[in-house]
């Protein structure tokens, strides 16, 4: 009886033990909820990150503070005032070259020379015509010397009775026959000497000279080349060389007959050339050609340099501004500028989003005003980078975009 007693104490708390479970389900729920939170914050972001946006970008540039002072802008090329096509007044065949493109040469240097062989043939035989002229003077001036000493005689005689008037007069007419014979001889002596100096012209037109100071542009023909004046024959050539004189280079460019009145002779200008972008010359209004083109409506205007530079060469293609003042020597450096949607704040700075590699980089810029319609960048960018328009807030650094140009 005490052994059942015993047994019937034994009992199950099924109460007691279905509550521990459930204070633990609540607790266990959590930490899965945050876990998966967790989770998805970082597939969230690393979603983001990996995810290609799509932005608007644009380069950074040079730009410069004369643009302020900028009232017309026209586009022209560069010419040269003083140029000259080379040729020669003879014909012949080019026998020597002594230039090529580029050659500088001074005035009155040779540049070529012709066959010459049959004009200085006919100069030699006028300085022996001149010769012979010369030797006819000097046998008349003679025999002038002659007659009229004896002329003398002959009048003396005539006083002392010893000969009669009819001697004289033969003696004088001899005498008078002799002076003209020398006048003759002098005229012919004139006639020898003109023409051996058309003779000596001949031979210097076979040898081509440079007119003046400059640089040889353009060959137009070569030893073995027949050139003529005027380039009217077969297979011949007209002008042997081109060349201009570069300290003469200007710029001439098309201004609208609207704008004319912001144009005035010595106006300062600022020209950028095509070949040299990042360089800007300083010029001046020359002058205007008084003749408006009556196709385009423009007049031509004539603009000179100021800043030489050897760089610079005919028919280049070039912009010319024309300035309001002169631009203030401490204002001819170029600065980095942008666009002013590149430029945004984050967390109370100033950044901008670099693209490189297909990333978008934050980048931290200090600014240092407007210029025109960009923003002068002091520090941060440099010219060529390519900078996000307009980030959104959820563009981040390092975030892969896929850029379109502006």
């Amino acid at each position: 009886m005490t052994e059942e007693k015993d047994l019937s104490r034994l009992r199950i708390d099924r109460g007691a033990a279905g509550a521990q479970p459930a204070r633990r389900r609540p607790t266990r729920t959590i930490v899965v909820a945050v876990v998966v939170a967790a989770l998805s914050a970082v597939a969230g972001y690393f979603f983001l990150s990996n995810r290609v946006q799509e932005a608007e970008v644009a380069t950074v540039t040079t730009a410069y503070p004369s643009q302020a002072f900028s009232l017309l802008n026209a586009t022209g090329y560069v010419v040269a005032q003083r140029k000259a096509a080379v040729a020669s007044k003879a014909a012949g065949r080019v026998e020597w070259l002594g230039v090529v493109e580029g050659s500088r040469v001074k005035e009155g240097d040779v540049i070529a020379r012709l066959e010459s062989r049959d004009v200085t043939a006919s100069m030699e035989q006028a300085a022996a015509g001149v010769k012979v002229a010369e030797a006819n003077l000097l046998q008349g001036r003679a025999e002038l010397q002659d007659a009229e000493s004896a002329y003398r005689r002959a009048k003396d005689l005539l006083g002392k009775a010893f000969i009669s008037e009819a001697s004289v007069d033969a003696a004088a007419a001899r005498y008078n026959k002799a002076r003209a014979g020398v006048a003759g001889f002098e005229a012919a002596v004139a006639v020898a000497k003109a023409n051996l100096r058309v003779a000596q012209v001949a031979v210097d037109q076979t040898v081509i000279r440079a007119p003046f100071d400059g640089v040889v542009l353009t060959k137009s023909a070569n030893v073995g080349d027949v050139v003529t004046p005027f380039s009217s024959a077969l297979d011949t050539k007209g002008a042997v060389v081109t060349m201009a004189d570069m300290s003469t280079l200007e710029v001439e460019a098309d201004v609208s007959e609207s704008n004319l009145a912001k144009v005035k002779v010595g106006q300062p200008c600022e020209v950028q050339l095509d070949a040299l972008p990042g360089m800007r010359f300083r010029a001046s209004v020359s002058r205007m050609v008084p003749t408006v083109d009556r196709s385009k409506a423009t007049v031509l205007v004539k603009v000179q340099f100021v800043d030489k530079d050897p760089r610079i060469l005919p028919d280049m293609t070039a912009k010319v501004a024309f300035l309001e003042k002169e631009v203030p020597q401490d204002q001819r450096e170029p600065v980095t500028a942008v666009q002013p949607a590149a430029i945004v704040e984050r967390k109370g700075r100033k950044v901008a989003f670099v693209v490189a590699s297909g990333q978008a980089r934050e980048t931290p810029v200090q600014t240092a005003g407007t210029l025109g319609d960009l923003v002068r960048v002091a520090n941060g960018l440099v010219p060529g980078q390519k900078v996000v328009l307009n980030p959104g807030e959820n563009l981040r650094d390092g975030a892969r975009v896929k850029t379109a140009q502006k």
